[in-house]
């Protein structure tokens, strides 16, 4: 017996549907590959708790029919009038003998009986039944799973940033640009654009530590001198930060270290810590 035989005779032995043969053959093919019982105990677990809601089975169809030939079969006689003196004189002699038996009438037609299922019909039916109850529950899962993914990507698309939200219009541009460079004391940065945009993005990662009174301030230079485009405190290891301002072909996104609120005087202070160029 393969894997796929087994596999397959696996659900009706969870039913305990299989022919004599067919489970003994089986059970022997078990024994010899103890890695699949796995799969056994999956099927009687799932057999288990499926068995929980099976409905309560309905009547046969032929009930009717064989209830109303029962009564066909049996006489119904009419009891004639009698005197009271009849009765009583009689009740002695119909207590000690017993009433005959009615006939059967010869022309009622028999019940009709249900012929029983084979073994190989229960264990096709169940294999089919189990089959379908697998595809149902794959489905189930399938469509769980989905409703699931589906509910977190529209809940992480509305709760995005409108940093992340630029980063995807910029990334989905047909003249999107990018440039990874090192940054001084450690970490790196990544500058995302789009000129026909005039929007830049800055994602920097692992930065070098700053103190509680300070923060990165990051920079439009273009001939023209540094434009500020905004600040910024990393409070994880990786910041997505949307430039203040526009970027256009030949300015240079630069990063430095300010006070907290950014330089007083609106230049830069400092060295840059990274310098980008975007032509």
């Amino acid at each position: 017996m393969n894997e796929q035989e087994f596999f397959e005779l696996a659900a009706g032995y969870a039913l305990n549907a299989l022919a004599p043969d067919d489970r003994a053959a089986f059970e022997h093919a078990l024994r010899q590959h103890p890695e699949w019982a796995e799969r056994v105990d999956a099927d009687i677990a799932a057999a288990a708790s499926l068995a929980e809601a099976v409905r309560e089975e309905l009547p046969p169809l032929t009930a009717r029919s064989t209830l109303l030939a029962r009564i066909a079969a049996t006489p119904q006689t009419a009891a004639d009038p009698a005197s009271d003196a009849d009765v009583f004189g009689q009740h002695a002699f119909a207590a000690a003998v017993p009433p005959r038996p009615p006939l059967p009438d010869t022309d009622a037609s028999p019940p009709r009986v249900d012929p029983t299922p084979s073994t190989s019909v229960v264990q096709t039916v169940s294999r089919r039944n189990w089959t379908r109850g697998l595809f149902a529950l794959a489905a189930s899962l399938v469509l769980l799973v989905t409703l699931g993914w589906g509910a977190a990507s529209i809940n992480e698309f509305v709760n995005r940033t409108p940093a992340v939200a630029a980063l995807a219009e910029i990334e989905s541009a047909p003249d999107a640009q990018s440039i990874t460079a090192e940054v001084t004391g450690g970490g790196i940065a990544t500058a995302h654009w789009s000129e026909s945009l005039g929007k830049a993005v800055l994602v920097s990662s692992n930065l070098p530590g700053i103190s509680a009174d300070e923060e990165f301030e990051m920079w439009v230079v273009d001939a023209d001198g540094a434009v500020s485009a905004g600040t910024f405190a990393p409070e994880d290891a990786q910041t997505t930060v949307l430039l203040d301002a526009t970027v256009a072909e030949g300015d240079v996104i630069a990063l430095t270290v300010e006070t907290a609120g950014g330089s007083p005087s609106g230049q830069p202070t400092s060295d840059p810590i990274v310098a980008i160029p975007t032509a």
